[in-house]
């Protein structure tokens, strides 16, 4: 997605008109139509109000994704005692049916062991919680897929 792309979905989000947002920054409307449609960019100043306007930081703005921001944005109000209740497996498992499967194909005893193994070892190097160990060596493996 593009900057024009990101300025337009940005703003649809925070429910402000074209006309809106130029009143606010000072310029015309058709100045933010020719920035949401990638004909001009604005400069950094107008850059960082947009952003404060949208309520993004600048880095958001320049990558924002709609989905993306809504997911996170209903993740935040999720409270923990509902987080517990969901079956996350069986959640993604819809997306990915490995997920559902792998359990009849993969004797798992090994890998828990290695694993179990990982999570003390990262509990009794650097004090972490069960949870907080849990949740780095998740983003380790993900910073494996990601390569």
């Amino acid at each position: 997605m593009g900057l024009g792309s990101s300025i337009f979905e940005a703003r649809k989000k925070s429910g402000l008109s074209q006309e809106e947002v130029a009143g606010r920054l000072g310029v015309s409307r058709q100045t933010i139509s020719k920035w949401e449609l990638d004909e001009t960019l604005p400069d950094i100043r107008q850059a960082k109000q947009l952003s404060g306007l949208y309520k993004v930081t600048l880095d958001e703005l320049m990558d924002f994704d709609l989905e993306v921001k809504e997911i996170e944005e209903a993740i935040r109000r999720t409270s923990e005692e509902a987080q517990k209740k969901i079956n996350w497996t069986d959640m993604w498992a819809k997306k990915y049916p490995v997920l559902a499967a792998y359990r009849g194909e993969v004797e798992t005893g090994g890998y828990e062991e290695k694993l179990r193994e990982m999570l003390a070892r990262l509990r009794r190097e650097h004090g972490y919680s069960e949870e907080d160990a849990f949740l780095v060596l998740k983003d380790i493996l993900a910073q494996i897929w990601k390569g």
